[in-house]
Formats: C-alpha cells, structure tokens, sequence
C-alpha cells in the first residue's frame, strides 16, 4: 500500500533528498507494521505541527516572567498554558513542563529532594524497575544507595509486605513506586502509608500509567504522591519529554532542580506541543480513548495466554502487557527477531525470578490507529502462529501490511 510522503520530507526533498528519503522510509515503516512498543505511539497531526514550528528557534533559560533572554514573550505565553493545562488535568498543584525526558524528570526529582548517598527504596531492574531506580550504570545507582523491593514468586504481583519490611529495616530518605512493565495498577495509597511510617518522601515514577490516568482508566498517583514524575508521550499521545507535578510546598525546589541544576534552556516547541496534548487528553475523545486502550490489551494478553505464552500476573489493568514465551519452545530474544521480521515490533523485557527476558506488548499505537478488540484477537493468534512457526514470515508480513493498511496511523 503506497504511503503519502508527510509536507515535511516533501520541503525537505528538495533541500536534502538523501535525509528525505528517512523522513519518508520511517513513515512507510510505521504505517506497515505493527507497532507493539509500550512505550511508543502516534501524535496528533497538531503535535507535530507544533514540534516542527518556529518556537523551536527561540532560546528560553528560565521560566515565565524571568528567562535570562530577551525575547520571550509569546513562548511564556506557551509555557503558561502548558502549564494550566497540567494542572488542570491532573489536579496538581504545580506543574514543571521543562523536563527534556522522563529520566530527566527523575533526576531533578532527586536533585530536589535527596543528596548523594541517601537511600531510595525502588523496584528491582529484575522486577521491572527503570534505569533510573538504582541501575548501576545510571547516575541513580552511582549517587544513591538504591534497595529494590519485588514482586510474590505466584503471582507476579508487588509484595507489599516487602516492600514494608523494607522500609521499615532501611529507613529510606524516599520511596519510588512505578515500573516499565508491571502491567496492573500500583497501590499508592498503600505506598504513601508506608512511606509516612518512615518519614520518605513519595515518589510516583508514572511514566508509563499518566496517559490512562488522564483518561480517567487509571488511578492518579497525585493525591498521594509527594512528587509525581512522568513523560508526554507513550499513552499520554503527546511529544517525547517529561513533566513533574508536585504540590505548592516543594514547587520552587523542583524548578529549581530543573533549571538550572539539571537542564539549560526549555525546548518551546516541545512544550508548545505539550500543551497541545494536554488540551487533547482534556477532551472527552481521549476518554474513549484511554478506556478503548485497556480493553485492548485486556484482549490481547487473555489471546495470548489461550495460545500458550504465560502472561505476567495473569493479566493486565493498562496498556501493558508482559508475557513469556517459553512455552512455546522460544526465548524472548528470538521471539523478538521472528516477530520483527514479521512486522511485529515490540520489546524484550526483564521476568520475575529469572534470569530470561520476556516480551513486553503496548496497545497505545494500535488503539490509537483504531483498532479494536477483534483486531487484537487477531494479532494474538498471528503473534502466536509466528513464534511457533506455523506460518513463514513472508505470509504473516503479507498479513501485518494487510491489517495496518486498513488503520493508517495518519489517514489524511
């Protein structure tokens, strides 16, 4: 199915045919195959428009009312509705729209309210826990005394009685709760009580949740959480960066922790793109939206699990859906390669009390695109006709194109 070239690479054709020729081949890419990353998804053409605009041009140290350039009128004016329609959202009290990406969010975070050495009580990398909850070849685990809590050996779920213990033995100066691939809601009020018996600071590293959370199909951190830190895209639809909600109290020590401790100027296209997603998420089309998402990957993780794979906890509440493959007869590494080339893109990711990788699914593209619970079922069975190789890639890659062209991700 031919793919109209975007106005973007069609102006940049003629200046730079041979980065055209990207622009234009990603975008066959994605309107060809199926895009399963969790963490990955379209943007409105609005988005877009707003990341490729003027704004991008303008230097802006600082935040409104005090940059250290002149010239930045208009771009306030951005920021501050970036801002308003964060707070509004979520119901946060004060809202940094600055950060350039969500581990850039959690490390002004930390800079805000920790100092090197102190302990941080996180979910293990092993347990589905970020880089930047103790990984030891991020700044996290270089600066801080990370200690990971888990997940119960039957049921894949945190062990809140661990994560008490924990806390209780460790004394940490703050508690993350929040994973890459835990695929059911987290229990926040669960952590703020714990995290008020050893005097931590809350830290909801949401990432991956705060677009179901806009939705109204997840439950909010903010109410609990001392800091809430989060990215702009992944279900959230918006552009890649990060954003911190915080209450009034800690509001200075958090900007100040972006700017200037961690970051220099703002990215004022991307904020300006922000609050363009933000005033999306708002409306109540991302409400369908958001609920159409967790219906999905319901679908899919249930097609999944009667096709053999076992799905982590047995199931999902969001977008996520993590699922082992061995029983099929294939480790997640070669399950990842027989899918990709099938058109069938997703991740890897870590397995509860193992050393093998499993596979980590998203709906948030596919919904997004339009499709829905039958399309779901089948790329269950197609997913699981692949891995066992009942079907050539060839035939399942004529399958793939067949299904995307029918849910262009931009049909304009």
């Amino acid at each position: 199915m031919p793919v109209t070239p975007t106005l973007e690479a069609d102006v940049l054709r003629r200046q730079d045919p041979e980065l055209a020729e990207i622009l234009i081949g990603e975008t066959v890419r994605q309107s060809t195959t199926l895009q399963l990353i969790a963490a990955e998804n379209f943007t409105s053409p609005a988005v877009l428009a707003a990341l490729g605009s003027p704004l991008t041009n303008k230097y802006a140290e600082g935040y409104p009312g005090a940059r250290h350039h002149g010239g930045c009128e208009i771009v306030d004016m951005a920021e501050r509705i970036a801002v308003d329609r964060a707070k509004a959202l979520f119901g946060a009290e004060h809202a940094n729209v600055q950060a350039h990406s969500g581990s850039s969010a959690v490390l002004a975070v930390y800079a805000a309210l920790l100092r090197p050495g102190d302990t941080v009580l996180a979910m293990g990398l092993p347990f589905g826990g970020h880089l930047t909850h103790g990984s030891p070849a991020n700044f996290s685990g270089r600066w801080f005394d990370f200690v990971g809590y888990g997940v119960e050996a039957e049921s894949g779920l945190i062990d809140h009685e661990q994560v008490r213990t924990l806390a209780r033995t460790r004394r940490p100066k703050a508690i993350v709760c929040g994973s890459i691939s835990y695929p059911r809601h987290i229990d926040y009020a669960f952590f703020r009580e714990v995290a008020d018996e050893v005097g931590a600071y809350l830290i909801a590293d949401a990432a991956h949740p705060i677009g179901l959370v806009a939705g109204g199909a997840a439950p909010s951190p903010v109410p609990y959480a001392d800091v809430v830190c989060a990215t702009t895209h992944k279900v959230l639809r918006g552009p890649r960066g990060g954003m911190i909600l915080c209450g009034s109290d800690l509001a200075e020590r958090v900007d100040r922790a972006v700017f200037p401790f961690t970051q220099g100027g703002a990215q004022m296209h991307t904020i300006a793109a922000k609050a363009v997603a933000f005033g999306e998420a708002a409306a109540p089309a991302f409400t369908a939206y958001a609920h159409q998402v967790v219906a999905n990957a319901r679908v899919l993780a249930e097609g999944l699990a009667e096709q053999g794979l076992a799905v982590t906890t047995g199931g999902t509440d969001t977008h996520l859906v993590a699922a082992d493959p061995a029983p099929l007869g294939v480790d997640g590494r070669t399950a990842r390669g027989r899918l990709a080339a099938a058109g069938m893109v997703l991740d890897t990711c870590a397995l509860p009390h193992g050393d093998a990788r499993g596979l980590r699914l998203g709906t948030a593209a596919l919904t997004t695109q339009g499709m829905g619970e039958l399309e779901m079922a089948r790329i269950a069975a197609l997913f699981a006709a692949v891995l066992r190789e009942d079907v050539d890639s060839k035939r399942a890659r004529e399958e793939v194109r067949e299904l995307a062209g029918r849910f262009p991700p931009y049909p304009e």
